[in-house]
């Protein structure tokens, strides 16, 4: 296999450990919220110093006035969409939490119609369609089933979803001056700041003397976060982006697993069909960005003729 497809698969795959770590933090005491805020300041901390030892340069903010960015990516992103995910875990299930959760490149494409005013092609609304259905057999919707459908992890769901694609959006300006591996970091050193207040010291700050606490915390932030990332960018740098992205979709695929074998949670047969729904939807999406690309390509190169 090539290696860079290699680095992306694990990456993802690392991904898809999140529910893992976030489930035994439930077990040891800790809300959502403050899983949040143990998972920004661990990030925080190990990208800080990865950059420190290896690109110190990349930690120079180019003018004050693009906090902005990482304002939009550390608080209205990342916060929300943790936040969100981490509550869809705990009011339903990992697989389930995770299928919404990839409902972000439907979002990325309507936020990137009203936004950069992107085409909403057939293909696109064909994706759209399908991550619809997919999302509504995954929640219970589709076969009606008024007993299974949770409102409020449906709603924080969608939400990490919308969260997600919100990343997308705000770190598109970003880059057109800062690497990707820069805006992560700046993005969860202005998370883990913002997050300071919310942290409840006087009844839980014992807890992190725990071996077992910060074993997870720094699990959380080490592996499928900031370890994840760095590998997942070593991959994306030789391969395209299109490819990368599709080769993610192993994400859900192990938080289910992780779900159904580790946690014993159900998830039934028309819920994974609403899963690979939402994954195909994300393959379509990308097949059609690779098309895009290849046509802006074949066009610049008549015009360089020309």
């Amino acid at each position: 296999m090539n290696k860079a497809f290699l680095f992306i698969i694990l990456g993802a795959a690392l991904w898809g450990t999140i529910g893992w770590y976030v489930k035994n933090l439930y077990a040891l005491g800790f809300t959502p919220m403050e899983v949040v805020t143990l998972r920004a300041w661990s990030s925080a901390i190990l990208l800080v110093s990865y950059l420190l030892i290896f690109s110190p340069k990349k930690l120079k903010l180019k003018t004050t006035s693009d906090l902005k960015y990482f304002v939009g990516t550390g608080i209205l992103s990342i916060i929300f969409f943790n936040y969100c995910m981490f509550t869809a875990i705990e009011l339903s299930t990992i697989p389930v939490a995770t299928a919404l959760l990839y409902t972000a490149p439907a979002f990325v494409t309507i936020l990137s119609f009203f936004f950069f005013k992107e085409a909403l092609t057939k293909t696109k609304v064909t994706a759209l369609v399908i991550t619809l259905i997919g999302t509504c057999f995954v929640v219970g919707l589709i076969p009606l089933n008024l007993q299974a459908i949770q409102l409020g992890s449906i709603l924080f769901g969608l939400g990490s979803g919308i969260g997600y694609a919100l990343y997308s959006i705000f770190s598109k300006f970003a880059l057109k001056k800062y690497t990707s591996l820069s805006i992560t970091t700046f993005t969860f050193i202005i998370a883990s700041i913002t997050l300071i207040p919310f942290f409840p010291y006087a009844e839980k700050f014992y807890l992190l003397a725990d071996p077992t606490v910060l074993l997870y915390t720094f699990g959380l932030g080490f592996l499928p976060t900031a370890f994840a990332y760095i590998i997942y960018t070593y991959g994306l740098q030789q391969t395209e982006a299109s490819k990368a992205s599709i080769l993610t979709t192993i994400e859900p695929v192990v938080a289910t697993l992780i779900g159904i074998f580790i946690f014993k949670e159900s998830f039934t047969l028309v819920q994974m069909v609403g899963m690979a729904c939402i994954i195909g939807a994300v393959i379509l999406i990308q097949l059609s960005n690779k098309q895009k690309s290849s046509r802006n390509i074949q066009l610049n190169k008549k015009k360089s003729v020309i």
